[in-house]
């Protein structure tokens, strides 16, 4: 996961700090120090980390944080503004012209990710109702015109391409095409190199002094490092980008890109992606990002994210029949399903306040794991035991746990939590009915997770 590395030092630098009630300068500095490793370790770059520790040293040793009450919270709180407004305070959004069509220009090296975000991007596009059309000019790159047009269609996004014709007037004549056609979003796949060369840059120059984009967005891989800082750094002199996608961030990468292109180049992360599939697009917020790297989570992402995924009809549905107790192993495998849709768990766990930081790698995998179990265990059942659980006797159970290649003692397992998180549900459902009952207890280790 993004920023694992750094958001565990964090954590064990305040965690320190707030058995103390009191804090004095030479704490602060203490912390401060070892703020900074972490940030040089995640690979943030050096002028940006001096920079950042400086800021929030000067505001740490102030009245408010040393006379506080809770002076780790504050000293927080401080790191938290002070990273958001590294990142760029705000969430940037796309310039869209007055005039149709908006042009967005996609530049990056080989590698970075362009040609499947440039499809991400049409696919974020038509979600907010929009009709995009991308637009082949990478001509040197084998396959490179192929592979848009199967990330096209996957987006449901047609592609517009003249072969090997020179990509300045394929350009002009997608732009033309668009007003004639209705397209009002035009996305421009352009060449990339393995490094940075005046060929590229000046083929760029010509792409965007014949068409004009509204904005010029730079596909970064973040598995670069600081790398990802000098080649943002090249680029806004020879273009003068308007924004960055930051690719890759669910991997395992240290981050220190994120927290250091907007303060190197000035120009903003506008979108950041989070996986393989065309819906692993997040417009970058700032704040948001703050909050995860500090293991203080992103509620509102995640939620973001069920809404996009859970079907509320599915859900009204859902809430009923746990409302009627009648909540079976169907229901419980179609709201795995729908978690699965919102992103990998370890993606997920690290929205979650408190979370981030604590869990490792290992921990995640070890999770996914148990998920497969149980998933493989209930599709091993027939259709009445899914809906009367209660029907599983000895002989149904060994039947189950050979079909789903587990032991009789997971399936027993599985069925035990579900028959607790049955009753809690009954026990819940009786608080609308305005009977006095004590707050039930989640049931432990459902699903087992982490054991």
């Amino acid at each position: 996961m993004a920023f694992e590395g750094l958001t565990g030092k964090l954590a064990a630098t305040f965690k320190r700090l707030r058995g103390k009630g009191r804090l004095t300068e030479s704490d602060v500095k203490e912390a401060m120090r070892e703020v900074r490793m972490a940030l040089l370790e995640a690979d943030v770059n050096y002028k940006v980390a001096k920079d950042f520790i400086t800021s929030v040293s000067q505001r740490a040793v102030g009245a408010d944080v040393l006379e506080s009450l809770t002076p780790a919270q504050q000293l927080i709180k401080i790191v938290n503004e002070e990273m958001t407004a590294l990142m760029g305070s705000t969430n940037s959004r796309i310039h869209m012209s007055s005039k149709i069509p908006t042009v967005i220009m996609m530049c990056g090296l080989q590698g970075a990710g362009k040609t499947t975000h440039a499809a991400k991007l049409a696919a974020h596009f038509r979600k907010e109702g929009h009709r995009p059309l991308l637009v082949a000019c990478d001509i040197y790159r084998p396959a490179a015109i192929q592979q848009l047009q199967v990330v096209g269609a996957k987006a449901e996004t047609p592609v517009f391409e003249r072969g090997t014709q020179n990509p300045v007037q394929t350009a002009r004549e997608a732009v033309s095409y668009s007003k004639d056609h209705g397209y009002d979003i035009v996305i421009l796949d352009t060449a990339g190199r393995l490094h940075i060369d005046e060929e590229l840059m000046e083929e760029l120059r010509k792409v965007k002094a014949e068409i004009t984009p509204d904005e010029i967005l730079l596909v970064i891989d973040s598995m670069v490092g600081q790398d990802a800082v000098n080649v943002a750094k090249s680029f806004d002199e020879a273009l003068g980008i308007d924004g960055v996608i930051l690719t890759k961030l669910d991997g395992d990468t240290r981050g220190g890109a994120a927290l250091s292109v907007k303060a190197v180049t000035g120009k903003p992360i506008k979108f950041a992606g989070t996986g393989e599939k065309l819906e692993d697009l997040e417009p970058f917020y700032p704040d948001r990002m703050a909050s995860r790297i500090l293991g203080m989570g992103d509620v509102l992402t995640l939620i973001e994210k069920a809404q996009v995924q859970v079907d509320e009809k599915e859900a009204m549905e859902m809430a009923r029949k746990m409302k009627a107790n009648s909540f079976d192993l169907n229901d419980l495998l179609s709201q795995m399903k729908q978690m699965k849709k919102m992103g990998p768990l370890g993606q997920l766990l690290g929205m979650i306040p408190g979370v981030s930081g604590k869990i490792s790698d290992d921990d995640v995998a070890a999770g996914e794991l148990q998920l497969q179990k149980i998933e493989s265990i209930i599709y091993s059942m027939t259709p009445r035991e899914r809906e009367k659980s209660d029907i599983i006797n000895p002989s149904r159970k060994r039947r189950i746990a050979a079909g789903s290649g587990t032991r009789v003692e997971d399936v027993n397992r599985l069925l035990r939590q579900f028959e607790q998180m049955q009753k809690m549900m009954k026990q819940m459902s009786g608080f609308g009915r305005g009977k006095r009952r004590r707050m039930p207890i989640m049931p432990p280790n459902f699903p087992n997770t982490f054991s």
